[in-house]
């Protein structure tokens, strides 16, 4: 049978009490006492009970995450950055998806609390400033990172990426090089990251004084069969270049661009976005735009640390780096 606290107390001779402060190594306890305690409850293989612990303290020392695939790479590059920061503060990490869908990810935000994690992270949230409501509810304090919630609404408290700067970064480079007729192959249209690199697609042709062309623009999924809509972009633009919305999008087109005959980048030049690992080893390697993913992730986690200590938390802005490989060349 599992030794309990009871157990140990009966052995050394204390209250229950004088073992669970002894336990958690509370200064009320005499070192001596502690040090016997501890050698005693190692001794009969006491291990903690959390959620008993944490229904005293208060503090289950878990946080929930919530992602919207475990397939996406950018996401397993987050989620390494906040485990890493967790792990060194003692905090264990709950992972849940939410695969896209607003009302499933509030339902695991409410259930991972249920569970009395301390905090929530979100990736990509769906939901944004609309969790300011349930804050009361869910009772804990909340981080998203690349919040794609309402456009325009105020997030919580949140990490994101500058992605109307990155696309006019990326567009730029392109423009640079001597491109005149860019495409871009987009994300979902209802997604904030694809509005914001659209509106820097833009910024960086008017600063060039190129006229914006809607048969130029294609959206997608996201997802690397999205690149197959590159025909489609071929066929109405004809682009010397064409920027896309991540990593897997242009790993896609770079696919549909194979399987047609074109050539990359000497018939036509692919700019990614993410600089997920698989960029660089892809033939040729990507040309994209760096998101300090891992960073993201730890900065997140270090903001919900702050917020758990009660200390004030400032919004942060990321900006992007562009990463210039062998799937662009001069016009």
């Amino acid at each position: 049978m599992k030794v309990s606290i009871k157990d140990i107390a009966k052995s050394a001779g204390v209250s229950h009490s004088t073992v669970s402060r002894a336990l958690a190594d509370s200064p009320l306890i005499a070192e001596r006492t502690r040090a016997r305690i501890h050698r005693l409850a190692q001794k009969r293989g006491y291990t903690p009970n959390a959620i008993a612990r944490g229904l005293v303290t208060q503090h289950t020392r878990a946080l929930g995450v919530v992602v919207t695939s475990i397939a996406d790479p950018f996401v397993a590059e987050v989620v390494r950055g906040i485990e890493e920061i967790a792990a060194d503060n003692g905090y264990r990490v709950f992972l849940g998806t939410s695969h896209d869908e607003p009302a499933r990810e509030v339902n695991l935000v409410k259930a991972l609390r249920e569970w009395r994690v301390d905090g929530v992270i979100v990736a990509s949230s769906r939901v944004g400033a609309l969790y300011q409501p349930h804050l009361k509810e869910i009772g804990a304090p909340i981080v998203l990172i690349n919040n794609q919630g309402q456009a325009g609404a105020r997030a919580i408290h949140s990490i994101a990426m500058d992605d109307s700067a990155g696309g006019e970064l990326a567009t730029r480079y392109l423009i640079e090089q001597g491109h005149r007729v860019i495409a871009y192959l987009g994300g979902p249209a209802d997604r904030a990251s694809h509005r914001d690199r659209l509106n820097g697609y833009k910024r960086a042709l008017r600063v060039a004084k190129i006229a914006f062309d809607p048969a130029r623009v294609q959206t997608g999924n996201g997802k690397v069969e999205a690149g197959e809509r590159v025909g489609e972009l071929l066929a109405r633009a004809k682009p010397t270049a064409i920027f896309c919305y991540n990593d897997i999008t242009a790993i896609g087109a770079l696919h549909a661009l194979k399987q047609r005959g074109v050539r990359v980048p000497q018939d036509i030049s692919l700019v990614g976005y993410d600089d997920i690992l698989l960029a660089s080893y892809v033939d040729p390697p990507l040309t994209t735009i760096h998101q300090p993913k891992d960073e993201m992730g730890r900065t997140a986690m270090r903001m919900l640390l702050d917020l758990l200590n009660g200390d004030q938390v400032a919004n942060v802005r990321v900006t992007g780096k562009l990463i210039v490989r062998e799937s662009t060349t001069t016009l």
